[in-house]
């Protein structure tokens, strides 16, 4: 069937997928990677991740199949009514392939982005003190709403608190299907325009705070060498000397290649911290490959949304006008109290359309 053989390799990059997804389910199924818990965990992430588009992939090839058929007994039917049957069939089966071959296009527009489903954010509190400290925690509730209402998980895995209830640093994975390729635009700088609770005189103030989305970056995808890593270990600190643990629990890794740091303190477990600090230190590893890649698409295409530099002011929350703004593609949405619910629908969906029909001018061009 030389036309099946052609149309699969229309997405070759589907297919690869494809190959390792089954080689996931595979893996599933092995006593000896059944017995560790944390493998599977991985396994299940990445596996969670690429079943969307191994499913799409499967029923593609399928289709496919089941064309070919219907060709060859419409070619050797020469019962009238029987041809007629033969060939509504496969009408309607070429009505499935052209919507779902859309779908694929699509998929392969979004590039990697449309089957990582993990991801880290980080966020921190930048220029203007407590008050900014403040708007870094409002950011993460906003965010942890959104997260909720996609039924998406999220895990606290570091948290550096002020003396006003805010956060100088907050540190969170998000599991979901498609949780990546929606979240992926927020990195960059954060600015809010409102009354702080500090100001008296009820003057509007200007702070900022940063966000970076980092992919969460699997131990198959990213092989970080022992001997490239230096762990250091100590007691975990707090704010006012809270949360001091006797024991040297808290863990700091340095990346030597990159000169990435990465501190994590929040578990009492120095094997736990451990673990987290590595998953975020792959992510970032994995944002920097993945941010040169991007610097390098856009001095061909300016037009792509921002480069996700956390420098760059993405987004202003003015409090008095009760409007959002996102400067990269001039969207302006009065609706700032939903928006700080956690009600980001609108304005992720037009960064994600956005971005693919960038996409699209990049390949038609």
């Amino acid at each position: 069937m030389p036309g099946r053989i052609r149309e699969v390799h229309m997405f070759p990059s589907l297919e690869i997928k494809l190959r390792r997804f089954e080689e996931l389910e595979r893996q599933l199924q092995d006593p000896v990677i059944l017995s560790t818990p944390s493998r599977v965990v991985e396994i299940q992430r990445e596996y969670g991740g690429l079943r969307k588009v191994a499913h799409s992939v499967r029923t593609f090839n399928q289709l496919l199949d089941d064309i070919a058929v219907a060709q060859e007994m419409l070619d050797s039917e020469t019962d009238p009514s029987a041809c007629q049957y033969a060939k509504a069939e496969l009408k309607q089966l070429e009505l499935q392939r052209t919507k779902l071959q859309t779908e694929l296009e699509d998929i392969v527009t979004a590039g990697d982005s449309i089957t990582r489903g993990g991801l880290i954010m980080e966020i921190r509190a930048g220029t203007g003190g407590e008050e900014a400290a403040l708007f870094a925690g409002d950011l993460y509730n906003m965010y942890t709403r959104y997260v909720e209402s996609r039924g998406w998980k999220f895990e606290l895995m570091e948290s550096y608190p002020s003396e006003m209830g805010g956060f100088k640093e907050m540190v969170f994975s998000v599991t979901g299907e498609g949780a990546f390729h929606q979240l992926q635009f927020e990195s960059g700088g954060h600015r809010v325009q409102r009354v702080p609770e500090t100001e008296a005189q009820g003057r509007v103030h200007t702070s900022a705070a940063t966000v970076a989305v980092l992919p969460e970056a699997s131990e198959v995808e990213l092989v970080i060498r022992d001997e490239d890593l230096r762990i250091d270990t100590m007691r975990a600190g707090g704010p006012g000397g809270q949360k001091v643990n006797k024991t040297e629990s808290a863990v700091r890794i340095t990346h030597l290649p990159t000169g990435v740091v990465v501190k994590c303190q929040d578990e009492k477990s120095q094997h736990k911290n451990k673990a987290k600090a590595m998953r975020v230190l792959r992510g970032r590893i994995l944002e920097a490959q993945q941010r040169q890649a991007a610097e390098e698409r856009a001095s061909q295409r300016r037009t792509l949304i921002g480069s996700g530099d956390r420098s760059e002011r993405i987004r202003t929350y003015n409090f008095p006008q009760g409007r959002c703004t996102d400067h990269r593609i001039g969207l302006t949405l009065y609706k700032l109290d939903q928006i700080m619910q956690g009600d980001l629908e609108e304005m992720i969906g037009a960064l994600v359309e956005f971005d693919r029909q960038e996409r699209l001018k990049g390949i038609n061009d």
